[in-house]
C-alpha cells in the first residue's frame, strides 16, 4: 500500500505540472499572436502615411482577425481595418487531403469586405475541377498550384475569371498570379515581359528579381494587363522568418545568433522563425527609409503580402 501511496502524489504532480506546461504554451502563443496583430497594424499604418490606399494581406494565421487571436471572440476591429483581405494556403486541399473546416469557419466570419484569396496546392489534376468549385463557392478566389510549380516559379496558362476590368482594389480581384521564385527566368526583362503578356487581375513578385529589385518603370510595365485593364502588383514580404539569402542576412547568423532567430522552419533549412517583436526585426521590416517597407512604397508597389504571419503559432508548437 506504501508504494501505491507513494505513486500517486508522484503522477498527481507530473499531471499538474504538465497541465500548467500546456497553460503557459498556450499563454505564450496568445500573446504572441497580439504581438503579431501589433505588428501588422504597425505596417499597415505605416504604408498608408505614404499612400492611404496601399493594400495589406497578411497570409495564413486567419485566428490573428479575432480579439484574444481566439476565433471564439468576436472580429479584432483594429486589425481588420488594417488589412484588405486574407491569403491562405491548402484549404479546400490541406496536408492530410481534406478540406480544412476549422480555418474554413473562421474565413466565413469575415466582413464581405475582406477579400480571401486562396493558393490550392492540388496533386492530382482531376480534383482541380473540384477546388476551384469549393473555393468560388464560399466567395473565395483560388489559385491552383500543380507539383511542377510548387515553389511559386511558372506561370499557369489557365487564367480563372479572365476579364479586361480594371482592377484598383483587392475586393475587384478575380484571379491572381503567385510567383515569388524568378528561377525559371534567365533575366529581370525575361520576367515582366512573360507576366506582362497576361491578364491576370493582380501580380504577387518579390521586391527583387533575384539581387536586382523592380524599379517604378518596372511595375508601371506589369500593371497592364495585356489587354489594356488595369491590375495590382504586391509585393512579397516575409515578416515571420528570416531568409538567409536576404540583404539583412549576416553571415556569422544563425539559429540563437542573434537570440531572436528562434526556431528551425521545417521543410525551409534557409529560413528560422524569429521573435517577430524583437525592435531590431522589427526596424529591418518598416517604420524607416532603409526598412523593407520604404524599398516597397519607393518602388511603386500596390501593396504587400504578408508571410509567415502565423510564427506566433510556429513558434511555440
Amino acid at each position: 500500500m506504501k508504494k501505491i501511496y507513494f505513486i500517486l502524489p508522484i503522477s498527481l504532480a507530473l499531471l499538474l505540472l504538465f497541465g500548467f506546461e500546456m497553460d503557459d504554451k498556450d499563454k505564450n502563443t496568445q500573446k504572441a499572436g497580439k504581438k503579431m496583430q501589433e505588428m501588422v497594424v504597425g505596417i499597415s499604418k505605416y504604408a498608408r502615411k505614404f499612400n492611404p490606399d496601399f493594400i495589406v494581406i497578411p497570409q495564413n494565421g486567419s485566428e490573428l482577425a479575432f480579439q484574444n487571436v481566439d476565433p471564439d471572440k468576436p472580429l479584432c476591429n483594429e486589425y481588420m481595418n488594417a488589412i484588405d483581405g486574407i491569403a491562405i494556403e491548402e484549404l479546400f486541399l490541406d496536408e492530410k487531403g481534406k478540406a480544412d473546416k476549422y480555418r474554413i469557419n473562421n474565413l466565413k466570419k469575415l466582413p464581405k469586405d475582406k477579400k480571401v484569396i486562396v493558393s490550392e496546392f492540388v496533386k492530382d489534376k482531376n480534383e482541380e475541377e473540384n477546388i476551384i468549385k469549393l473555393n468560388q463557392e464560399a466567395g473565395f478566389v483560388p489559385f491552383i498550384r500543380t507539383a511542377d510549380n510548387y515553389h511559386y516559379h511558372t506561370i499557369p496558362e489557365k487564367i480563372l475569371n479572365e476579364n479586361s476590368n480594371d482592377v484598383n482594389k483587392l475586393k475587384d480581384v478575380q484571379n491572381f498570379l503567385y510567383l515569388i521564385n524568378a528561377d525559371d527566368f534567365d533575366t529581370k526583362k525575361e520576367l515582366i515581359d512573360k507576366v506582362a503578356d497576361t491578364n491576370f487581375d493582380l501580380i504577387l513578385i518579390d521586391l527583387y528579381y533575384l539581387s536586382f529589385p523592380y524599379t517604378k518603370a518596372d511595375l508601371e510595365k506589369l500593371k497592364v494587363k495585356k489587354n489594356g485593364g488595369k491590375r495590382l502588383v504586391i509585393c512579397y514580404l516575409n515578416v515571420g522568418a528570416a531568409e538567409n539569402w536576404r540583404s539583412y542576412w549576416q553571415p556569422n547568423w544563425k539559429k540563437g545568433n542573434p537570440k531572436w532567430l528562434k526556431k528551425n522552419y521545417k521543410g525551409y533549412d534557409n529560413e528560422i522563425y524569429v521573435e517577430f517583436w524583437e525592435p531590431t526585426w522589427q526596424k529591418m521590416m518598416f517604420g524607416n527609409d532603409d526598412s523593407y517597407m520604404k524599398k516597397i512604397i519607393n518602388a511603386g508597389f500596390d501593396g504587400v503580402f504578408l508571410d509567415n504571419v502565423e510564427a506566433y503559432y510556429a513558434l511555440y508548437n
